[in-house]
């Protein structure tokens, strides 16, 4: 049985795992921004991105590794992620984290075999997500 296949999840076994490590994780931010760059419901969200998205692309990776309960890559680089205080520079309103939460919905159904697994990956980020709204 493959680590995406599992039906119930163990306590001891973090999202990390349990979604297939690092090969998932990396699909999963780079599938994110795939969606952003081309989904007309994400263009004001694209917009206010730098370009190229390599580098962002990356970081998400580094971040969603450690925050999925896998190795701390973006705090080893970058030190505590901080989410809220870096993202005060942007205006994220309601309209935007909606536009971010789109993305990942459609990220997290393509890339997330696992339905309990994807259904709690997602109930999660989308209450970080709305914790970044600050106007």
């Amino acid at each position: 049985m493959t680590a995406n296949s599992k039906s119930h999840p163990t306590p001891d076994e973090p999202p990390y795992q349990l979604m297939g490590g690092e090969q998932t994780v990396r699909r999963l931010a780079n599938r994110f921004y795939d969606i952003m760059e081309t989904a007309p419901q994400a263009a004001e969200l694209y917009a206010i991105h730098p370009l190229p998205l390599d580098v962002i692309r990356q970081k998400f990776y580094e971040f969603l590794s450690g925050w999925l309960g896998g190795p701390a890559l973006f705090e080893q680089k970058y030190g505590h992620p901080r989410l809220r205080a870096r993202h005060l520079p942007f205006t994220v309103n309601e309209q935007l984290r909606n536009q971010w939460m789109f993305c990942m919905n459609q990220a997290l159904d393509e890339v997330i075999e696992n339905r309990m697994l994807r259904e709690g990956i997602r109930q999660s980020i989308g209450q970080l997500a709305s914790h970044m709204i600050n106007c």
